[in-house]
């Protein structure tokens, strides 16, 4: 009999035992995933929106403006300082540029004590012990304090070697001058952070542009070339400087101009004034009496006078004058020649003999209305600007009437700066044009001219000046120079002080112009209370702006160019 497998409930409805875990082993697996998908998904979430609540942010001070951003303190300074070209002459030899020098600036907040550190410090660098500066450096809130700037190498190594916590260096441009006081009036100056504030150092802010120094400093390999001749300003320099020994002036200014294009070869006002130091240029000493100056010059205002009658053509260089009888204005003015040969001159007599009747009877036949008009065509009545700065403001009469027209006419009544007379006189000798006098190479020559005189007047005034020279009885004969062709004028004129003339005290000058034929340049050389060796006729221009205008020639023409016969 055969027996079948007895069947039970459970045989079919649950599986065996391993697959029960299995399955329970599967379904615990499947929930864990889900749950880490969700933390994952959580933490993505979280990063994400912390990513666009910052970037949201960024935007937002992205589009505010600079002065509600926040201010960060920092210890180390920020940079104010400036690099600057190089100023060079036309010859490429280098009056101005920059130099590394390191300055000493402080942290308070990590000084050990201000008067400890400044006792330390004043060792090295004298006077440097000051309340200010102790009140300064005891503020522990502070970050940051200058202490000295620009100083030499040797002390910062001194300094150094102190270890003093707090006190560090920053390098930083100073301006340095190799030429010292060689044409220091010309260049000017700059300030504690490298700007420059006089002169061409200005000008190099204005019109060609410094650089901030941010870090270390790198130079600045720009140049600015001038129209200066070094060699001949230090020829102009010195024989002004032997002049002012020899015949005990107080001060001396000169210039050397192309007559042509208006650029100044040389120019100097003695005591001249160094650049390195600008305080020292705050003194009256050292005003640059060529340009900052106004001065009423004397007789070398005949040229223009005498150019203003031939321009009205109320004269010709053979008009007799006779001017043997003074002029008399009312009660108080009485204009005579003190010298002269007492007999009615014709015009190139005048200005040979320099006579001031015949140039005020001139001017009064002109008359007060053209004369003006003829100065302020000269520009002689208005403010000159040049590259290096203006020029004083002349100083014009309170009124114009008879008297001025005549004391005008020969250099008194009418103030004005050296600088601007010698552009003036440019005019009178290369043909009529105005020439307005530059110190910037690039900018020499670049306006287009203007005719102010007629070419006639200009060849009577030159063969004037040339005749004042070569005559035996003319006042610039002491100028005349072996091999070249000068012509001039000499000019003294007294000091006015307090309202009135000091009889005792003149300003000279020489007013010339060379080769005559074809003027290239013109010198005006001016001496300040001028007195010789005691000798009374020392004080006369003929005797000493005249002889000192001639040395300077011919120490110059060679050098720029114009070689003698």
């Amino acid at each position: 009999m055969t027996v079948s497998p007895r069947k039970t409930a459970d045989s079919t409805a649950r599986p065996q035992p391993a697959d029960a875990r299995t399955a329970r082993v599967a379904a615990v697996d499947r929930a864990g995933l889900r749950e880490r998908a969700l933390r994952v998904a959580l933490v993505f979430g979280a990063v994400g929106f912390g990513f666009t609540g910052v970037g949201a942010q960024l935007i937002h001070l992205g589009l505010q403006e600079q002065a509600t951003a926040p201010r960060a303190s920092i210890s180390r300074p920020l940079s104010e300082t400036y690099s600057r070209p190089d100023i060079v002459d036309r010859n490429g030899h280098i009056l101005a540029t920059d130099v590394v020098m390191q300055s000493l600036y402080a942290d308070p907040s990590k000084l050990l004590g201000a008067s400890e550190t400044l006792e330390a410090l004043g060792r090295v660098i004298p006077g440097i012990n000051t309340a200010a500066l102790a009140r300064v450096l005891s503020n522990r809130k502070r970050r940051f304090a200058w202490i000295k700037r620009g100083i030499s190498p040797a002390t910062a190594q001194q300094i150094h070697e102190l270890g003093l916590p707090g006190i560090e260096f920053k390098p930083e441009p100073k301006r340095s001058y190799p030429q010292g006081r060689v044409a220091g009036h010309v260049i000017g100056h700059v300030n504690i952070d490298n700007k420059g504030t006089a002169a061409i150092e200005r000008y190099v802010d204005a019109s060609v542009g410094v650089r901030q120094v941010v870090g270390d400093p790198q130079g600045d390999k720009r140049q600015l070339k001038l129209t200066v001749d070094l060699r001949a300003q230090v020829a102009l320099e010195s024989e002004l400087a032997s002049a002012m020994d020899r015949f005990q002036s107080v001060a001396a200014s000169g210039v050397i101009l192309d007559v042509e294009s208006g650029a100044v070869r040389a120019a100097a006002s003695l005591p001249s004034v160094d650049p390195a130091n600008p305080i020292e240029a705050q003194h009256l000493r050292y005003l640059d009496r060529l340009k900052r100056g106004t001065y009423e010059l004397g007789s070398i205002f005949k040229a223009v006078t005498i150019a203003m009658a031939l321009e009205k053509r109320t004269v010709t260089t053979k008009t007799v004058f006779d001017v043997r009888n003074p002029i008399e204005i009312g009660q108080r003015f009485r204009i005579v020649d003190e010298h002269g040969p007492r007999r009615p001159l014709t015009v190139e007599e005048i200005f040979i003999y320099s006579s001031n009747v015949g140039a005020g009877m001139m001017a009064l036949e002109v008359g007060e209305r053209y004369q003006r008009k003829f100065l302020r065509k000269l520009g002689l009545l208005d403010r000159m600007q040049t590259d290096a700065g203006q020029t004083a403001e002349p100083q014009l009469p309170p009124s114009w009437g008879k008297a001025e027209v005549v004391t005008i006419a020969y250099g008194h009544g009418l103030a004005i700066a050296p600088l601007q007379f010698a552009a003036a006189g440019a005019a009178l000798v290369n043909g009529g044009f105005a020439v307005q006098p530059v110190f910037v190479e690039k900018s020499a020559g670049s306006s287009a001219r203007k005719r102010v005189l007629s070419a006639k007047t200009s060849v009577a005034i030159r063969r004037l000046m040339r005749r004042n020279v070569t005559s035996p009885k003319g006042s610039g004969r002491r100028a005349a120079v072996p091999g070249y062709d000068v012509g001039g004028k000499t000019g003294t004129a007294d000091r006015a002080a307090a309202g009135r003339y000091d009889g005792n005290s003149v300003v000279t000058s020489f007013f010339a112009a060379f080769p005559m034929v074809k003027p290239r340049y013109v010198v005006l050389v001016t001496l300040h209370d001028p007195k010789g060796s005691g000798a009374r006729n020392q004080r006369f221009a003929s005797l000493n702006a005249a002889p000192t205008t001639g040395r300077i020639i011919e120490r110059v023409a060679p050098l720029l160019g114009v070689l003698p016969k």
